[in-house]
């Protein structure tokens, strides 16, 4: 059976975004993200995280970092009781052209797709930047949601903050989700 899943970028959508984020005092969870993964979570969804981590590849933090404070913010999710599938990541600078994981390139979603049987086109992808949304439509990830104060084209529905998109989730996740 194939799942439908939502796919979420870190850094300002699960975190606040502050600059290459790796210490665990540094890491803010956005104002209604266990809302918003607990109702895709009832409503059937697998959860995935997929991140690039340019700040390994730039030299800023080491992969052991990375793995720390993943490894602290998967545990508290799961004391939200939040399970994330997998957190698939892009160590790479943007410079570092042999890549095929760093957003928008689909590496990490093809990582994810060999592991899980998931229904890309009843999937969700929620990222703060261009980069998530054309991996969404490059991954052929049916639905898209743009967080942020940028502008961001071709996503599904856009939002300021992660809290806008809990308060218009809760009246109209019938219609969504």
């Amino acid at each position: 059976m194939e799942n439908k899943a939502l796919f979420l970028d870190r850094d300002g959508v699960i975190n606040v975004d502050y600059g290459y984020t790796y210490k665990i005092e540094k890491f803010e969870f956005t104002k209604g993200i266990f809302e918003i993964l607990h109702i895709f979570i009832e409503n059937g969804y697998k959860l995935f995280i997929v991140t690039n981590q340019s700040g390994i590849g730039r030299g800023y933090y080491s992969e052991k970092d990375f793995f720390t404070l993943t490894d602290w913010m998967l545990s508290e999710f799961k004391t939200k009781n939040i399970t994330i599938e997998a957190v698939e990541y892009c160590p790479h600078a943007p410079n570092e052209n042999s890549c095929s994981c760093r957003k928008p390139a689909t590496g990490m979603i093809d990582k994810i797709l060999l592991k899980n049987k998931i229904n890309l086109e009843a999937s969700w992808l929620i990222g703060d930047k261009q980069s998530d949304i054309d991996l969404a439509h490059n991954a052929k990830i049916g639905h898209t949601i743009a967080i942020g104060e940028r502008i961001i084209k071709n996503a599904t529905f856009s939002f300021k903050t992660i809290l806008e998109f809990k308060l218009y989730l809760e009246v109209n996740q019938g219609k969504i989700v």
